[in-house]
């Protein structure tokens, strides 16, 4: 890789020459180029798994936790994974050039509204090397250069993988600069990558609310933040209480080191003595740290919940369970506490999951379905580059489309305007 001999703006300024021409690129040119970083990425497994092993054993001595080395792990399986992911993001339409809105006016100019590449687009993320192949393929799939800056937990990882899919996108016809690596990690590459005015269309911070506040204290370009999951499940007065348990214990324990895991539970009074013996009895045996408020533990025999674990993410085996008296309270809870990420009931009530979908103030809002579904793969987008939880051009999972703006495209004959 060249980011470690060249500077970050020397980085970005040649991202910036690679978005002009990648943003003509024909879709068959950038379909090929994904494809054969798939095929890269397994003919060289045994590399990324090695590099890896490096990565693994500097976090071993390091003392990362149970969650953060799981986000750093790659295997055989995962390295698979990637390169699916990666064959799945080829295989969706190209959203550069769709019409999204459009017509005649009265003037007889032709308007159309299409989506057109950011540009240079940044990615600051932690621990997980996955992301330098996710966000690398849905960049270049939407037309734009990509600089990736992962963290130095998985310095190794991200240093082959990105090289690899480099040698692969430029080889099969992508422009020389399309993709790079800022190598390192420090906080002043953060401060300037994050303050390339005029090269750096947007930054997408994929981490924890350490770099989230990091970058915010020095951005001047754009920022997405893919930010943390403080996501809730709620069991209703109507709810399925067997469809409840095994809502809850998946979306709790399947990964619990990720941002779309429940960190919260809460139950409704008048099912809540039924329910959370032997829901909790379950999560319990499957190691997991229960902490109630004091209805919860009248019912069952657990921690005392303090004010600040209704507002952790604790991406970890640890669950806060709280009793309510209506969706009215569940609604306020989670609107005080929640991260704006994902949060789910479980009812047979339509107008409780009603009530729930519209008060709810999140990215992602289920009835009836784990959290762990908030995921760019799950919603057919072949990957994510995070989930966004701001308002503003994109929210939930970033995918293709969230990484196109807009242009108008206006053809006329000969008019003027009078």
């Amino acid at each position: 890789m060249a980011a470690t001999a060249t500077s970050v703006t020397d980085l970005c300024l040649a991202a910036k020459r690679a978005a002009r021409k990648l943003a003509a690129v024909d879709s068959n040119t950038k379909d090929a180029a994904l494809l054969a970083v798939a095929d890269a990425l397994v003919a060289r497994t045994g590399e990324i798994v090695e590099a890896n092993a490096r990565d693994l054993e500097a976090g071993r001595a390091a003392g990362l936790s149970a969650a953060l080395m799981d986000r750093l792990r790659l295997d055989a399986s995962r390295v698979l994974g990637i390169a699916e992911g990666t064959r799945a993001i080829a295989a969706l339409p190209d959203p550069v050039g769709e019409v999204v809105d459009g017509g005649r006016l009265a003037n007889g100019l032709d308007v159309r509204k299409v989506r057109v590449p950011l540009g240079v687009i940044a990615v600051v993320y932690e621990a997980r090397p996955n992301v330098t192949i996710d966000a690398a393929a849905l960049c270049l799939k939407s037309g734009n250069a990509v600089v990736l800056r992962g963290s130095s937990s998985a310095a190794h990882s991200n240093a082959v993988l990105a090289g690899i899919a480099r040698s692969a996108a430029e080889g099969a016809g992508l422009p020389e600069g399309s993709l790079s690596l800022v190598a390192g990690g420090g906080r002043e590459e953060l401060a300037e990558l994050a303050t390339q005015e005029g090269v750096v269309d947007l930054i997408i911070p994929r981490g924890g609310e350490g770099l989230k506040k990091a970058l915010s204290e020095v951005a001047r370009v754009p920022v997405i933040y893919a930010a943390s999951g403080n996501c809730h499940v709620y069991v209703d007065a109507s709810a399925d209480l067997e469809m409840a348990g095994e809502i809850i214990f998946n979306a709790k324990t399947q990964r619990p080191g990720v941002c779309n895991a429940a960190e919260t539970l809460l139950v409704h009074s008048s099912v809540a003595a039924r329910f959370l013996p032997a829901a909790l009895t379950q999560l319990r045996e499957a190691g997991v740290e229960l902490r109630g408020d004091a209805r919860a533990r009248d019912i069952f025999d657990m921690a005392d919940a303090v004010e600040s674990d209704w507002a952790e993410e604790f991406l970890a085996l640890v669950l806060a369970v709280g009793v309510v008296d209506s969706v009215e309270e569940a609604i306020e809870h989670i609107g005080r506490y929640s991260s704006g990420h994902s949060e789910a009931i479980v009812t047979r009530d339509r107008d409780a999951a009603r009530a729930f979908q519209l008060g709810v103030d999140s990215a992602c809002v289920y009835v009836n379905a784990s959290t762990r579904f908030t995921d760019g793969g799950e919603f057919g987008m072949g990957a994510e580059i995070g989930n966004s939880t701001q308002k503003l051009h994109a929210r939930g999972p970033i995918g293709l489309r969230e990484l196109c703006s807009t242009r108008y495209l206006i053809d006329g004959d000969g008019q003027v305007r009078r």
